[in-house]
């Protein structure tokens, strides 16, 4: 398999947004004059503890109350209040991955180089990547299209590691009567999302996703996003051994497209979506290699 980066992207020598420059305002008001009902389907997960993670790249989520309201009455009063205003302030501790979450461009590199020929030796710092960040990530409004590739295998969800083709995709795609366009956000019904949070340990042992040509059928038709309701998008393990995460290379690294994982996807699929108005908005953590997100189908 070859994967090459290109010294400059097609936007530039200092574009840092990559197929996020798809998601022109006329794009955004083709996507808001569809909305009819108002009816809205949130396509992610609760963060919690229970939430998956793969060592050793991730680590589990911790939230702890950090300032109660008892800590805090009393040290108002201290300060001369009567009030007794209590106020409950936590503490986080996370990796961005975690949940139902975005990458940004700067998560994967082939070899040292990332998207638009960076050097990861230049840009990857103790303190986060100095360019390619997730604060660069566009709010990203667009067409939504939901392809089921479980439905396409009659199961409840295809196994892991089988790989998603380019015809699967295009056979969901058939099946459902739409064509994929320039701009789009492509979801990815593999299944498996029903183990997220009932069966970690089964769901991050290995996952069905797509394969580097389903993932280049997809970028050449000029998509924003891919994302899926598993751990990675991409099939784990993949079939080939000697290769790991491919379609994180290609697909964040040689084509600026991002990658959305751990979708919800079963409510949508169960009532027939198909094309939405698809809204997500990625939180500006400066130097980010991702974060989480909520994002929503708004008919």
């Amino acid at each position: 398999m070859s994967l090459a980066i290109h010294d400059h992207s097609r936007w530039g020598a200092h574009d840092q947004i990559g197929a996020g420059n798809l998601l022109t305002p006329e794009r955004r008001l083709a996507a808001l004059r569809t909305v009819q009902s108002g009816t809205l389907y949130d396509l992610s997960h609760e963060i919690s503890a229970n939430a998956p993670y793969m060592l050793p790249n991730q680590t589990p989520f911790l939230l702890s109350i950090w300032a109660s309201w008892k800590d805090s009455i009393k040290r108002r009063r201290k300060m001369g209040a009567v009030n007794d205003a209590g106020s409950n302030v936590e503490r986080a501790e996370m990796n961005m991955h975690v949940g139902t979450h975005i990458d940004a461009l700067g998560h994967f590199s082939i070899g040292d180089r990332l998207y638009n020929g960076l050097s990861a030796e230049d840009t990857v710092t103790d303190w986060g990547l100095d360019r390619l960040g997730i604060e660069n990530a566009p709010p990203m409004i667009t067409r939504g299209v939901l392809l089921d590739v479980a439905g396409l295998d009659g199961g409840q969800h295809l196994e892991p590691g089988r790989p998603i083709t380019a015809d699967d995709l295009a056979r969901a795609a058939e099946r459902a009567g739409v064509a994929i366009e320039p701009g789009d956000i492509v979801c990815i019904r593999t299944g498996w999302g029903r183990y997220f949070g009932v069966d970690n340990a089964r769901y991050v042992s290995g996952e069905p996703g797509i394969d580097v040509g389903a993932a280049k059928w997809l970028t050449r038709q000029d998509v924003v996003a891919i994302g899926a309701d598993n751990m990675a998008v991409e099939v784990l393990p993949n079939p080939d051994r000697t290769l790991m995460m491919p379609v994180h290379q290609h697909v964040l690294a040689e084509s600026g497209v991002y990658l959305i994982e751990n979708l919800a996807l079963e409510e949508a699929v169960r009532d027939g979506l198909i094309s939405f108005c698809f809204i997500l908005l990625a939180t500006k953590y400066k130097g980010a290699t991702g974060c989480p997100v909520r994002p929503i189908a708004l008919l």
